[in-house]
């Protein structure tokens, strides 16, 4: 392919700037699933009192499965990873 360095260039920064936004639309996503169905249960005291039931990364994905039946929302086995992740990231800070 013999293509000015110029087009590269910009076609890469394209493809950086594309993934940047993907990543944050995802993480808005996640945020806004977040808001609309676990706080319906409870507040964040669940994640951050002394004697929470969540231990480790798996049981933090096992927790937000069993949720999600619980409310018969049949989210996607990524989107269970994704709301644990952000569970994780804002709270917990687990080693998955």
């Amino acid at each position: 392919m013999n293509t000015k360095p110029s087009f590269r260039i910009g076609l890469i920064t394209l493809v950086v700037a594309g993934a940047t936004t993907s990543a944050r639309a995802a993480t808005d996503d996640v945020e806004a699933i977040y808001q609309e169905h676990c706080t319906k249960c409870h507040g964040s005291e669940v994640y951050t009192r002394d004697d929470r039931k969540v231990t480790s990364y798996d049981g933090l994905v096992r927790q937000v499965q069993r949720c999600e039946l619980s409310l018969q929302l049949t989210w996607f086995d990524d989107e269970i990873k994704n709301v644990a992740d952000y569970l994780n990231t804002r709270f917990y800070h687990f080693k998955p």
